[in-house]
């Protein structure tokens, strides 16, 4: 049975001219082990995509990098020809190699490229936002993105694109792409462990510009904190609901897009974002980043 998005934790925010779920899926998880290569259970991964749409969740992400080509072929084969409501985000800057790197593919060419792959990939005609993923694995980095965010700027103006972002990026260069174009979301690290953007989340807020965070429950390594675990106990509750829960209550234009393999982990990641925390609660879990 289908739910309606309104219904979802944190109810909904626009990108742009997109109405999107706050409680979105991310789909790197869908590939096999260091995001390469095909998932060693496709029919799970198909339907955990299927289970997305089902539980009214309207936004996905993803990038022709994860696999590569794995995520983007799996959203296809299970979702293709897509509701009119769900609206797919993909990033496009990097590339892998052969040792499962991540090392950039910004150059123009690279770009009109990638942005290709994904539309192929999806089998779409415009892609909805696409991401420049900035940075390298270990965080952003600094330097000028005009060039790269020009070329996705002229795609754009081609009907190739409807709307832009940046990921892993600096507050800097979030400010040089808004003077570019406009952008409609950040993607950058975030969770209640490592909170260097709250100032930029801020400021995005003020300027009805969402925020994405990805590693939003700490990442590869989960988030591990006393704090947590006591608010989460209390509410009889698991640390990573907790963790999602505190997120949406942390500013309105963030979304989520945790991602899992499992029908099951994704119906928790649902249910379990709208726990009822208390003052006394958000006070606790603020102290963790900082």
């Amino acid at each position: 049975m289908s739910t309606s998005p309104a219904s979802l934790p944190g109810g909904t925010w626009t990108l742009g001219d997109l109405t999107v779920t706050r409680v979105g899926y991310g789909a790197m998880q869908l590939t096999g082990p260091y995001v390469m290569g095909p998932p060693a259970d496709r029919d799970g991964a198909l339907a955990v995509l299927r289970e997305t749409v089902s539980l009214g969740i309207t936004h996905i992400d993803t990038a022709d990098a994860y696999g590569p080509h794995i995520t983007n072929q799996l959203i296809r084969e299970a979702l293709h020809p897509y509701p009119d409501s769900l609206h797919i985000v993909t990033k496009v800057g990097a590339h892998r190699d052969e040792k499962g790197g991540w090392p950039p593919a910004r150059t123009p060419d690279d770009l009109r490229r990638a942005v290709h792959h994904n539309l192929g990939g999806l089998g779409l005609e415009t892609l909805d936002v696409v991401n420049l993923r900035l940075g390298d694995a270990q965080g952003p980095r600094p330097g000028s993105i005009a060039e790269a965010f020009e070329t996705l700027v002229e795609l754009q103006q081609e009907g190739l694109i409807r709307h832009l972002g940046v990921s892993n990026a600096t507050a800097e260069q979030v400010a040089q792409a808004r003077s570019i174009a406009p952008i409609v979301c950040v993607q950058n690290l975030y969770n209640l462990a490592h909170r260097q953007d709250d100032d930029l989340i801020d400021e995005l807020a003020e300027q009805n510009i969402a925020y994405v965070p990805f590693f939003p429950l700490g990442g590869f390594t989960p988030l591990q904190s006393s704090a947590l675990s006591a608010v989460a106990g209390r509410l009889n509750a698991t640390p990573m609901s907790v963790a999602l829960t505190w997120l949406l209550r942390r500013s309105p234009n963030i979304l989520l897009i945790p991602g899992t393999s499992s029908v099951a982990h994704l119906r928790e990641n649902v249910s379990g974002a709208d726990l009822p925390l208390t003052d006394d609660d958000l006070a606790e879990l603020d102290k963790i980043g900082r």
